[in-house]
């Protein structure tokens, strides 16, 4: 949820800084006074001259930094690219129906139930549930929140011997890996006497 959250602050920020400069290097073409600090001054003003272009470029430095930098930038690029890809959510979950054939479940309808019934758990206040992988072989991300006093151990074997070993049975699957984050309601400390 985090991540998710800081992505979306992220990307509108840089939006917004964007949006920002444009409109200000459009507004100032079209004839608006711009404040004397601004690096624009009007319609027929570059944004770099020729003598600001070339400043750096006899130094031995320059060159190298500058591709160093640029090449930062594309694997923080491609990296950010990777990571979204990756933590893709399943659509459908390829189901083996003993005929050769197979069946689609929808990857949602597989997530609900299993939240579901994660979620009736004793101890368990809510869970979320995420498929991810392949159609073939998902895996699955769960997050529990648990009630205060509830042993972690407990709750997790009762998930794996309840929930988790029937979805893995009704959808016919081998093995159903699962990354299990657990976190504990937050509460009032208690009184000892």
């Amino acid at each position: 949820m985090v991540p998710r959250i800081a992505n979306r602050v992220l990307i509108g920020l840089v939006g917004l800084v964007l949006f920002v400069l444009g409109g200000s290097v459009l507004a100032i073409g079209l004839g608006t006074a711009p404040p004397s600090w601004w690096i624009h001054q009007g319609p027929h003003d570059v944004l770099l001259s020729d003598a600001e272009r070339t400043r750096w470029r006899d130094q031995g430095w320059w060159w190298p930094t500058v591709i160093a930098v640029l090449a930062l930038l594309v694997l923080l690029a491609l990296w950010r690219l990777s990571a979204v890809l990756r933590r893709r959510r399943l659509v459908e979950v390829l189901v083996d129906t003993g005929d050769g054939e197979g069946a689609l479940l929808r990857g949602r309808a597989l997530e609900d139930v299993l939240a579901g019934e994660a979620g009736q758990l004793d101890g368990v206040e809510r869970a979320h549930v995420l498929l991810t992988g392949r159609r073939s072989a998902p895996r699955a991300r769960i997050r529990l929140l648990l009630a205060p006093h509830v042993d972690p151990l407990d709750a997790l074997h009762r998930l794996a011997a309840g929930p988790l070993a029937r979805a893995r049975d009704s959808a016919g699957l081998a093995a159903l890996p699962v990354e299990v984050r657990l976190h504990g309601v937050k509460h009032r400390p208690e009184r000892v006497s």
